[in-house]
């Protein structure tokens, strides 16, 4: 699948199959595709925490809000950033805003990869911080950003409506 074809078919899953785990070489090339992603100054803040601990999983949800279609998955991958390492490089920005861009694009490269191997993922984005460092026992400059839950999704999502974005495109 190209790229083009991944940024089509990519959806947030809320439903996975309990028979269908995904394999470590799977997951290991989802981590290598979120690796390839751009960051500031090359600084590659990322960390990749992989969750298929059944009793870690019901913590993520209570973390979560309650959304548990996390532990139906077979693998959350709870995406950090490293404030430290941005902050060495680009003081207060580099805490504040890199470090949110960098894991985002990070993100969207594991999403539409899983994507191109027939997994469904969904961004998930609510959850109590603090929680989920306490849960994971994330030492002090790891920010949790994102848990992204992955395996087989057990029904085709439809498209959302996107907007049109020459609407939402201002040409200078």
């Amino acid at each position: 699948m190209d790229v083009f074809e991944a940024m089509e078919k990519r959806r947030s899953v809320r439903s996975f199959d309990p028979a269908g785990d995904v394999p470590d070489e799977m997951v290991e090339e989802l981590l290598r595709c979120a690796c390839q992603a751009p960051s500031a100054g090359n600084v590659q803040p990322w960390r990749f925490i992989v969750v298929r601990d059944v009793e870690m999983k019901r913590e993520l949800v209570a973390a979560a809000l309650g959304q548990g279609f996390l532990a139906e998955a077979p693998v959350v991958i709870v995406v950090c950033a490293d404030l430290a390492a941005h902050s060495l490089s680009y003081g207060q920005r580099g805490v504040e805003l890199y470090s949110i861009q960098d894991t985002a694009a990070a993100i969207e490269n594991l999403l539409l990869a899983a994507t191109a191997l027939g997994l469904g993922t969904c961004w998930v984005g609510a959850f109590r911080e603090k929680d989920v460092v306490q849960a994971l026992r994330l030492v002090k400059d790891l920010r949790p950003m994102a848990l992204i839950p992955v395996g087989y999704a057990t029904r085709d999502e439809p498209q959302p409506r996107k907007m049109d974005c020459k609407r939402l495109t201002t040409r200078l």
